[in-house]
């Protein structure tokens, strides 16, 4: 009887740091895999690298259309873009070319 009332009287003085222990294990386990961790931080932010680098693409690729398009502008227009345009739309070639066919960029 008095080996249990001494285990019942020491245990209460491990309680309290053992839950500590707990409840600090599990805010650490959370604050590096948890939703808002440091592991979905690094994912978020490699994410934002990955839609950078692909809004730089789309930029340049719509920079070089309108460059395209301002060169078939009515007050701007250049012989030799609406020379290869007309060639294209209404897929005529001269005796003397030669025509390689491709396909088109996707």
């Amino acid at each position: 009887m008095k080996l249990i009332a001494e285990i019942r009287s020491r245990a209460w003085h491990i309680v309290g740091p053992v839950l500590g222990v707990c409840v600090a294990a599990y805010f650490g386990y959370h604050a590096v895999h948890g939703q808002r961790g440091v592991t979905a931080f690094l994912r978020l932010k490699q994410d934002v690298a990955q839609a950078r680098a692909a809004q730089a693409e789309i930029t340049a690729r719509r920079r070089a259309l309108d460059h395209r398009v301002g060169l078939l502008n009515p007050t701007t227009l250049d012989p030799d873009m609406l020379d290869e345009r007309a060639r294209v739309m209404l897929n005529y070639g001269r005796e003397e070319e030669i025509v390689v066919f491709t396909d088109p960029p996707q």
